[in-house]
């Protein structure tokens, strides 16, 4: 596949498992932004160079296409996270195949995921862009700086050009639920909230919050609860924001997320963010709650589907008194049976993420050509999985998993639960580990999938279509 303006047209090349930007132009003048190797070719130039940061910058200037859009401009919209940097040409496949007037955010990792992986946010946008000029994909996309906990984090998807900030202030959630005393209200930072005590009692007690499928009238004891929890995360959260707005020299757009705790979102707690956050002058374009429990890496949703249809259905009436923002799920993949009923119980209005499934399906193919390579990754992730899965909300037991691969089908193994847990979150250790010869398995795993990458991207567009097709078939509400 191919990109194409009237002054240049772009490609990517392979030899083996090596890869090469491939440009022709009808002039040499259209070429000279780019690294390479140029030369007279019949009536016109071509230009082979590496996958540089300057030829992804270069082709970001020559094509708007490959510049990342806000995602609040469409109404839904998916994250498909690439850990690996191979799979953009897939997911763009699934998009393309099954995922009509949904969004793709096809740039998108966790500062945690980048450290874990020693990626810089720059190599996250570099690969997306070479991955969209590989699948001809003219069509927009956006960019999403995950679980951000600090200015640095920002800083840092700033300079890469992110134009979505997913700011995560869940570590300054406090625990309410052996119940919250005034006192512990009162000792809130209020001069930061600009606020006081009596004041936001005024706001809230007595008064009737409508969920859509019930109203609830707020107590002095619920206006407690939910300022101690999440007050001290409301500044957290305007401290990013304002990093992030006033450092941005672009278009930016906010996502605030505390779904990574332990500790499920009330509808009022929900609205008191909300609230808050808007009296203190933040806006943003999605919203990620603890929902009711059920969503854990890699697997199929194990809660109560009719209890979470009511729990959307209500946090999404929330969003709506708010102008309406995005109800955005996390550890969002393989969850195939809700995804209906999010579509429906959001009118919509979702934004879905994924991350590693792409990654397990790239360790399919490794499984299907070096078996030998995925034996040591199994090793590797299934003896880091105690520490591993801290970071995650899993509840895989490596017990009832087998320690020795011999006679083991792989692909069966890499569908099977407590399988798909442990190598979902042992990437960075498998990934960063070594063969029997010293050579990084990081390295090895690059070579195996791009020796093979039309295969890769037929299971990545299968696997990744199954997630979209069920919001793109969202009555006509956009």
């Amino acid at each position: 596949m191919t990109l194409r303006t009237d002054a240049l047209t772009a490609s990517i090349r392979y030899e083996g498992s090596a890869r090469s930007l491939q440009l022709d132009a009808p002039t040499a003048a259209a070429l000279t932004p780019f690294d390479g190797t140029a030369s007279a070719a019949g009536d016109g130039h071509v230009l082979t160079g590496p996958l540089s940061t300057a030829n992804a910058l270069a082709l970001q200037a020559a094509f708007p296409s490959l510049r990342p859009q806000r995602i609040s401009d469409h109404r839904t919209s998916v994250g498909t996270g690439d850990r690996t940097g191979l799979a953009t040409l897939g997911q763009a496949r699934a998009f393309a195949a099954e995922g009509t007037g949904v969004m793709p955010v096809l740039a998108q990792q966790s500062i945690r995921e980048m450290d874990r992986l020693g990626r810089s946010a720059r190599s996250v946008m570099d690969d997306a862009v070479f991955g969209l000029v590989e699948a001809g994909w003219n069509r927009g996309f956006g960019a999403d700086c995950d679980h951000i906990k600090t200015t640095e984090g920002i800083d840092r998807g700033l300079d890469a050009g992110f134009v979505m900030f997913t700011l995560d202030p869940g570590d300054m959630v406090a625990d309410v639920t052996a119940g919250v005393a005034p006192a512990e209200a009162e000792a809130l930072p209020w001069d930061q909230l600009e606020d006081s005590l009596a004041d936001l009692k005024a706001r809230y007690v007595g008064t009737t919050l409508d969920v859509g499928h019930s109203q609830i009238t707020i107590t002095e004891q619920d206006v407690l609860t939910a300022a101690v929890k999440y007050g001290r995360a409301v500044v957290e959260s305007m401290r990013l924001y304002r990093h992030t707005l006033d450092n941005a020299q672009h278009e930016v757009e906010i996502e605030f997320a505390v779904d990574e705790t332990k500790w499920l979102t009330t509808f009022f707690e929900h609205f008191y963010l909300a609230t808050e956050l808007t009296r203190l002058g933040a806006s943003w374009s999605s919203f990620a709650p603890r929902y009711v429990d059920g969503f854990e890496k890699g697997v199929e949703f194990r809660g109560d589907a009719e209890e979470l249809r009511s729990n959307l259905a209500a946090h999404h009436a929330i969003a709506e008194q708010f102008g309406g923002y995005k109800i955005s799920l996390h550890t969002g993949s393989d969850k195939f049976s809700i995804y209906p009923l999010c579509a429906e119980a959001t009118a919509g209005l979702v934004h879905l993420k994924t991350s590693g499934t792409s990654y397990l399906c790239g360790l399919e193919v490794v499984a299907a050509h070096d078996a030998e390579l995925f034996s040591r990754i199994w090793d590797v992730s299934r003896a880091s999985y105690a520490r591993a899965r801290a970071s995650y909300q899993v509840s895989a037991d490596e017990e009832r998993t087998p320690a020795s691969l011999a006679g083991v089908d792989l692909l069966e193994l890499i569908r099977s639960d407590d399988a798909r847990q442990i190598l979902h979150v042992g990437y960075g250790d498998s990934l960063n580990a070594t063969d029997a010869a010293g050579a990084p398995l990081h390295d090895r795993f690059l070579s195996v999938v791009s020796a093979h990458q039309e295969g890769h991207s037929e299971v990545l567009a299968a696997h990744i279509g199954r997630h979209l097709a069920p919001f793109a078939a969202v009555p006509a509400m956009r």
